[in-house]
């Protein structure tokens, strides 16, 4: 599976997709960081295929950062058996560099997603990682070393996980990563399926 995140000012028309949802700021307490004012607006496509994906990408009108990223998929305990139309999702993006992008992300993939699951109350959990891609002229290419989501009910269930004993846990096993700097972002919003 490959996903297309677009971020822009504002709401840009949005080619066929397998599934898409959008995301604008919502507002949820994080007692571990304040990452300042999240984006105005981001949506982000599934496609079956990246030339599904380039193909699609070509289709978009009106200025846009774009990046074109790998999906993995894992298994939460109390998953959606029928995906709401509105709920609210944690979006986190590691900007980079990992002074080895390789171990950085096989340590990521292998000890963060199992306690992401165990967060209370979370309904999804997707991991994205960078892919090489045709990115038209008309959008602007981003790479991120790694994104990832999570997804609550709501704005009070994504309060309990960030101050729940599960997040400690995933701080300190932060601390543990591989060399790495650069900026991460962490910013709660409001989901929408369209």
């Amino acid at each position: 599976m490959f996903t297309l995140f677009l971020t822009s000012s504002a709401e840009i028309d949005l080619p066929p997709a397998l599934g898409a949802r959008v995301y604008r700021p919502d507002r949820v307490h994080d007692p571990f960081l304040d990452d300042g004012a999240p984006p105005a607006w981001i949506a982000q496509l599934y496609f079956d295929s990246l030339a599904a994906l380039e193909a699609a990408s070509a289709q978009m009108r009106g200025p846009a950062d774009a990046e074109a990223m790998q999906v993995h998929r894992f298994a939460v305990p109390q998953p959606w058996e029928q995906v709401p139309p509105r709920y609210c999702t944690y979006l986190v993006a590691y900007e980079g560099p990992a002074q080895d992008e390789a171990a950085w992300l096989a340590y990521y993939l292998e000890h963060h997603p199992p306690l992401m699951a165990k967060l209370p109350q979370i309904r999804e959990l997707e991991i994205y990682t960078p892919l090489q891609w045709r990115c038209p002229p008309h959008l602007d290419r981003l790479r991120h070393l790694q994104r990832n989501k999570v997804a609550f009910d709501s704005t009070a269930a994504l309060a309990q996980a960030l101050d729940s004993p599960v997040r400690r846990e995933m701080r300190a096993d932060f601390a543990r990563f591989p060399a790495y700097r650069g900026r991460v972002t962490h910013y709660a919003m409001t989901t929408e399926h369209v």
